[in-house]
């Protein structure tokens, strides 16, 4: 098998948070690896880049992509939370870097007192070099940016707080 390839899989699964990687070994005998099945949780919010499983495995370099589990049950850290004050919280779907601008010295997508529509983008957060767009849920007033640009986010942190209508 060429640990230089699996070191490289196995880094990458590191920085994508994929669940799982099986590595079978289906009557080969050279040793090298006939079968790679790759698990990660869905992502929640939309995202401009296509999920894995939608490349075919040639671009994957012959990687099978597993279809991924159920999504997350209600009030996991990926939801829109409303806390008592009726502002509705959007939490980061993902590891990433945030961006509230398409490019350098581009105006911002949202700022602190905008009017938003549901399906307005709020941000982009960028994973692995995949710039994904972040959208809202919710038509309402945009009360809180906690990120300041280019700042990295954990999976689960807060990214806006949204007055709705």
């Amino acid at each position: 098998m060429d640990l230089d390839w699996l070191k490289g899989l196995i880094e990458l699964v590191e920085d994508s948070g994929v669940d799982g990687l099986d590595i079978e070994l289906v009557g080969s005998d050279t040793g090298d690896p006939t079968r790679v099945r790759i698990r990660k949780s869905p992502r929640v919010a939309p995202a401009a880049a296509l999920p894995a499983a939608a490349l075919p495995a040639a671009a994957l370099g012959g990687v099978e992509v597993a279809p991924a589990p159920a999504p997350a049950p209600a009030g996991s850290p990926t939801e829109e939370a409303e806390p008592a004050s009726g502002l509705l919280e959007v939490l980061s779907p993902m590891v990433g870097t945030f961006y509230r601008a398409p490019a350098s010295g581009a105006d911002p997508f949202v700022s602190v007192g905008d009017r938003v529509e549901a399906g307005q983008t709020l941000c982009i957060l960028e994973a692995m070099k995949l710039m994904n767009e972040l959208e809202s849920d919710v038509a309402g007033v945009v009360r809180e940016i906690a990120v300041e640009n280019a700042e990295p986010v954990e999976y689960g942190a807060l990214l806006f707080r949204i007055e709705p209508d």
